[in-house]
């Protein structure tokens, strides 16, 4: 088959496969799963036909998706593609550029330029920062707590490129109690070692407590949350951002999905935050673009981009190149698919999906509530955290609720004790697919 026939069928696969979505099962049944193990082959000494591994890959891969495509997947803040964002990352696929720079891609430099200023503007920040467009959340908070290092260090006369850390002066690190694992995973490889995080205790709420914040100095970093991952909470960014200034200290926001509700009526939860030093969020949560799409963004640019300049003598590029602003020297044009979403949303298209996802949220709380399930956060946001009864019945809730196709979501632990979480993000979210996973919690309880 010639390269464009395999692409048009690819095509003709990936439409019959949206076509469904709403009908596909949140999470494949077990038939689906089993199919799986047609692809555990050897690896063949001759290759074959690329049409045959196309149909291979269609017959027994797609069943076994999970449909975070779909409007009934309540998991992870994961949300659906928008079509624009889908549509422009196949004909960026189709141009295959590498994204590093102006010269190896024009259009891939001046469109994720755009969308770094727009992102800038509809998330109300610091006009001046420095964007850089990275895999994930993970990688961005890597990104930006490698700039808090490198810059406090700098502050003391320590030069890091040059001298690494033996013997640099200790930086610390304060983070929420009720941090997320993904920025415990980068300070981690960052070498601070999880056993010497400084913890900051935390409300109810989780929430860090002000009039408890451990003692900041020019040495230190401070973690911030937009968006706690149970209740969507957010820290009384004001206060301690006003205390980490006095002290001289980085303050750095993990807003993975949070840092959106700063786009929207939920504005009030983000007061504060803008005078943070660095910030992460995700294009692929509440944006709703495909996945491989997060951002760094630093209030001081010119940090951003000496900490993670790649310049080659043979690959130059000027300073805000991506290459220069993240982690990776070759890369895809992950801005474009965001380019995209925020031109075709608009202000209003952000704040709309944003607040209807809240409000949502806020009427599946008062069902449940109403109905007898213990609601354990404030819903401030688009987080439900429940449990029902006592642990065995939470569990037995929920799996029965996955039984029936009616929406998937997943299990956590919320203060010592296990709950769900049930999470709005997608844009294929309609009121009619909440009511019908109330329904099916509903009657769960009465089996």
């Amino acid at each position: 088959m010639q390269e464009l026939d395999l692409i048009a069928d690819a095509d003709t696969r990936a439409r019959t496969y949206l076509a469904g979505i709403e009908d596909r099962r949140p999470f494949p049944d077990q038939a689906a799963r089993d199919g799986l193990a047609v692809f555990a082959e050897r690896f063949p000494e001759q290759g074959h036909d690329a049409a045959e591994t196309l149909r291979l890959l269609d017959r027994h891969g797609s069943p076994a998706t999970t449909a975070s495509n779909g409007p009934r997947y309540f998991g992870f803040v994961i949300g659906a593609a928008l079509p624009a964002a889908a549509a422009a990352e196949r004909l960026m696929l189709a141009w295959d550029q590498c994204a590093s720079s102006y010269d190896n891609s024009p259009v891939a430099a001046t469109l994720e330029k755009i969308a770094a200023d727009w992102l800038l503007d509809v998330l109300d920040l610091p006009r001046e920062s420095g964007v850089g467009f990275g895999t994930s959340a993970t990688a961005c908070t890597l990104a930006c707590l490698s700039v808090a290092r490198r810059a406090l260090l700098a502050r003391h006369g320590w030069d890091f490129d040059e001298d690494g850390l033996v013997g640099a002066p200790e930086i610390k690190v304060v983070v929420s109690e009720t941090v997320h694992v993904t920025v415990k995973k980068a300070l981690r490889l960052l070498g601070f070692g999880t056993g010497r995080l400084i913890v900051a205790p935390v409300d109810p709420h989780g929430r860090i407590e002000p009039a408890q914040l451990p003692a900041l100095d020019d040495r230190t970093i401070l973690c911030l949350q937009a968006g706690e991952v149970n209740t969507g909470e957010f820290d009384p960014f004001a206060p301690l951002v006003e205390a980490a200034r006095a002290a001289g200290a980085w303050v750095h926001v993990d807003g993975a999905f949070g840092l959106w509700a700063r786009a929207s009526s939920r504005r009030p939860l983000t007061i504060g935050i803008e005078g943070a030093d660095s910030w992460t969020t995700d294009g692929h949560k509440w944006l709703n673009t495909p996945y491989d799409g997060a951002v760094a963004i630093c209030r001081d640019a010119s940090t951003l981009a000496e900490t993670m300049k790649a310049d080659a003598a043979y690959s130059s590029a000027t300073r805000d190149a991506q290459k220069n602003m993240t982690l990776e020297f070759s890369r895809r044009a992950r801005g474009i698919p965001i380019w995209a979403a925020l031109r075709t949303l608009g202000r209003n298209g952000v704040a709309n999906l944003v607040d209807r996802h809240c409000e949502e949220a806020a009427w599946l709380a008062d069902r449940l509530r109403d109905d007898g399930f213990d609601i354990l956060n404030r819903v401030v946001l688009n987080q439900v955290l429940v449990r029902c009864g006592d642990d065995a019945n939470t569990a037995r809730v929920r799996q029965s609720v996955l039984d029936t196709g009616a929406g998937w979501f997943g299990m956590t632990v919320w203060q010592g004790r296990p709950a769900f979480r049930l999470s709005l993000s997608s844009w294929r979210t309609g009121h009619e697919d909440v009511v019908r996973l109330a329904d099916a919690l509903i009657a769960a309880t009465k089996i």
